[in-house]
């Protein structure tokens, strides 16, 4: 029978641990972005949105509306800027709309 450690850890520290142990800090980067869109953008956006990829630090939107893709290229930095912010560290550096 294997014996019990005694050190306590908090869950933060042992998630962000298996986290960095495991690599998966690009595939939860990914996710985090995309819901991060999903909640920024509202519904009218989400309507329109057809896939969302984060590659490189690059966030790559499909857009069935080409109206709306047109009226989103002017605020590509406010867009990084909010989804950043939402985050809490800089994962977008660029946003390609097509």
């Amino acid at each position: 029978m294997s014996k019990r450690h005694n050190d306590h850890q908090k869950i933060d520290e042992v998630l962000a641990s298996f986290v960095d142990n495991n690599k998966l800090e690009k595939g939860l980067d990914s996710v985090n972005v995309a819901n991060a869109w999903r909640e920024l953008m509202g519904n009218g956006v989400q309507s329109y949105t057809n896939s969302i990829k984060l590659h490189n630090g690059t966030l790559y939107v499909a857009l069935s509306s080409s109206v709306l893709r047109e009226e989103l290229n002017y605020g590509k930095d406010k867009i990084i800027a909010m989804i950043n912010e939402e985050l809490g560290k800089d994962v977008v550096k660029k946003v390609v709309l097509r």
